[in-house]
């Protein structure tokens, strides 16, 4: 879950690559993966479809025991908002989901109004800023 990554797990991520255009997401869900190498597309065995993942710098280590890396992968699932706009989360996120704006290499992210499904803020009326709910 988002909330358990911690930013020094995160400290040798270079680059975050998006196979999707984010603007239209709402949300992305994102876990650390063990992961075979430092860069390149990882192989996706969930349901649903990958959204992006980190690369990882040249200094990130392998892990002793296993020889793998640890490195964070965006996704979603069939039955997310941006598949099903009217189900299970027409309001609020699932708890590994964070507002893919808010994601850059080495910063975990965050939940946000939009992300939650909520009505924007008077901040967010007064910009002029809508969410595409």
């Amino acid at each position: 879950m988002s909330s358990l990554i911690n930013e020094e797990e995160i400290s040798h991520e270079a680059e975050l690559v998006w196979l999707e255009d984010i603007e239209h997401l709402d949300y992305v869900r994102q876990s650390l993966d063990r992961l075979a190498n430092r860069r390149g597309r990882p192989a996706y065995h969930r349901p649903g479809r990958m959204v992006g993942y980190a690369l990882l710098g040249p200094t990130a280590k392998a892990s002793r025991s296993s020889g793998t890396f640890r490195r964070r992968v965006f996704w979603l699932l069939p039955h997310d908002r941006d598949s099903e706009p009217e189900g299970l989360y027409t309001k609020g996120a699932p708890a590994e989901a964070v507002d893919p704006r808010t994601l850059q290499p080495r910063v975990k992210g965050y939940k946000t109004e939009r992300s939650e499904g909520g009505p924007p803020s008077t901040a967010m009326r007064e910009l002029g800023i809508t969410l595409p709910l």
